[in-house]
């Protein structure tokens, strides 16, 4: 596994410079790092700033690069207590061997779950499964992107080791799959994406000379127990993109809210600040769905993902007194409404 191991360790590299100071960080506006202005991180970063601000929260909206960069970002000196990622970062970097990506993972918390990106496995039809990929060549997207962190995941969790990934962007990857440079193109991205669903241009009349390139390509499926342990199920069909004959199960990641974890630090503050932002979220959620971007309809706040521990200030724990009292206080509240009931004339 020489070149998987070795764009991992670039990776992990790329972290070291991490501080961890977040506890110096000015108090009173948070930080959150997104992705690309034309992204949906970014879109997603700016409806929660109208959400807070509606509760008299002031947050800062930083664009970025993307899931690793934000991860850099939120364990430096920066003012950026939270960032939008990929789920399977978490993973990922567990599965590292270095003290300090190991230090990064204990340190990053779940505010919330967003939304599920389906990954897309594009490749020749001679390969039958993602097994197939084993000294393949394959194109992963571009250096430091979450496409690249999610094919290394892949690979890892699956035991593949292809004979070679390339770093290059993803239409370049699905132009150099359907000419048969490349073996396979890994994207991941909400369905139906762009990028696949311009494929079915190539099934017009005027695009004929095309046409068979398209028949030379599949959808992997990813159904295996291994990779359901770390990623959600999903499926990719007809209804998605036209070239597809039968449902291909796929797995997807989810984008998520995640926090440098104040809970263990002496910032009582920035805790506070982050427990009444995801209050302002939660609260928001409706005119969210109604008014921001179109995936928040997709979002449950309460859905599972998986290996990710909650924040413990956007998820603050009850203690056992607080639950008892609520409970009692409950229990009195049902006697009364009964009572009411049975005694009115």
């Amino acid at each position: 596994m020489v070149r998987s191991s070795l764009a991992a360790m670039a990776f992990f590299a790329a972290l070291a410079f991490s501080s961890l100071t977040h506890a110096a960080q000015k108090d009173e506006l948070l930080g959150i790092v997104t992705g690309p202005k034309t992204g949906t991180y970014y879109a997603f970063g700016k409806d929660i700033a109208i959400a807070a601000n509606k509760m008299g929260i002031d947050v800062d909206i930083k664009d970025s690069e993307g899931s690793i960069d934000n991860i850099k970002r939120i364990n430096s000196s920066e003012n950026a207590a939270l960032g939008i990622i990929q789920s399977d970062v978490l993973g990922f970097l567990s599965r590292s061997k270095s003290p300090e990506s190991m230090k990064i993972a204990r340190n990053l918390r779940l505010v919330y779950p967003f939304y599920n990106e389906e990954v897309h496995v594009l490749a020749r039809r001679e390969i039958a499964d993602f097994a197939g990929l084993q000294g393949k060549n394959v194109a992963i997207g571009e250096e430091g992107s979450g496409n690249m962190l999610t094919s290394i995941n892949l690979f890892s969790v699956m035991g593949v080791v292809p004979a070679e990934m390339k770093k290059i962007p993803s239409a370049e990857g699905v132009v150099a799959v359907l000419k048969g440079e490349l073996d396979a193109v890994i994207f991941v991205g909400g369905k139906p994406v762009r990028l696949f669903k311009n494929l079915e241009d190539l099934t017009l009349p005027e695009n004929q000379k095309y046409a068979d390139m398209l028949s030379q390509v599949r959808f992997l499926p990813l159904d295996s127990p291994k990779l359901l342990e770390e990623y959600r199920p999903g499926e990719i069909t007809q209804n998605d993109y036209i070239f597809v004959t039968e449902k291909v199960p796929t797995v997807a990641v989810q984008a998520v809210m995640v926090s440098f974890d104040f809970s263990q630090t002496p910032n009582k503050k920035r805790c506070k600040l982050l427990t009444d932002l995801a209050k302002a979220i939660r609260t928001e959620l409706p005119y969210l769905r109604e008014h921001g971007h179109p995936k928040w309809k997709e979002v449950d706040l309460d859905s599972d993902s998986g290996l990710w521990k909650k924040d413990g200030c956007a998820w603050p724990v009850e203690s056992p007194k607080a639950s008892a009292e609520k409970a009692e206080k409950a229990a009195k509240a049902d006697k009364k409404a009964l009572m009411n009931i049975l005694e009115k004339r």
